[in-house]
């Protein structure tokens, strides 16, 4: 009976804690299906949840003021590459740091650890000194080259990989495999769990950067949403339901990646550095 009563709690608490978070969202999906003086006029009480007379104003207005889908055109040409290119740099220097023994291996890993608590706004200053004397601002490369290397998700990688068994490997090499066929044909079909956490991960950072844009672009031409949002919603005059549309625009791709890798991304996180 204790037992049965601490999982009731537990499941309670949780639940709790899910319709805590799901209440910003659902306000966000159902405003963007809003007129503007329907958002005003609910948002202080409960019909703000409650869609009411749905109308598709707020997604045009938000497509025709603030050039949407160039927008969302260019976060896909920053982020799939980061995403992607990620995913093969950072797996392949975890999985160098894992199995091979070299003299400053130590050294090198402690200084990975130690780049994970170094927040990027402390060092957006003088990489966008750098990138300015190379002539790269207001460029898709200049968004896309800094954040392929992540000392975060390389040491994800690494702590996946000690964990993995050597025999499949060893065996791999007795029958005359190469390191490099190794890692494509038995280690990387094995780390799918860390391939999806380091995707949605790596998606989720991106997708949302807004700092470095900020930086490093001056026109529309290249720019992303994050941005695109932080001036849509300062113009006049300012259209709440399009500014959630706007949002629920933003938050869709995420959602998508997010169910697609779900099950994977969970047992990433449980086989991976990132418990506990």
């Amino acid at each position: 009976m204790k037992r049965r009563g601490r999982t009731w709690v537990t499941y309670t608490v949780m639940v709790g804690f899910a319709i805590f978070f799901l209440i910003p969202l659902v306000f966000m999906l159902v405003s963007a299906f809003k007129t503007e003086r329907a958002v005003i006029d609910d948002g202080s009480s409960w019909r703000a949840l409650v869609p009411t007379n749905p109308t598709m104003h707020g997604f045009r207005a938000a497509v025709e003021r603030a050039d949407v889908w160039h927008l969302f055109l260019n976060s896909l040409i920053v982020v799939v590459p980061i995403v992607v290119a990620g995913m093969v740099v950072n797996s392949l220097m975890g999985y160098a740091l894992a199995r091979m023994r070299f003299r400053g291996r130590g050294v090198l890993v402690a200084l990975i650890v130690a780049l994970t608590i170094i927040p990027f706004q402390a060092v957006a200053i003088p990489l966008f000194y750098l990138v300015s004397k190379l002539g790269w601002n207001n460029t898709y490369y200049v968004q896309i080259l800094p954040f392929i290397a992540s000392p975060f998700f390389t040491y994800l990688f690494y702590t996946f990989f000690l964990g993995m068994p050597k025999e499949l490997e060893e065996a791999a090499r007795v029958d005359g495999a190469r390191p490099l066929r190794t890692f494509l044909e038995i280690v990387a079909p094995l780390a799918k769990p860390a391939y999806a956490t380091c995707a949605i991960l790596s998606f989720l950072f991106a997708w949302g950067e807004l700092l470095w844009p900020v930086l490093v672009t001056q026109g529309p031409d290249v720019r992303t949403l994050p941005l695109g949002i932080s001036e849509f919603q300062g113009q006049a005059p300012v259209d709440w339901s399009a500014i959630m549309a706007f949002a629920t625009i933003m938050t869709i791709p995420l959602l998508i990646v997010f169910v697609i890798f779900q099950r994977q991304f969970v047992r990433g996180v449980a086989s991976s550095g990132l418990k506990g």
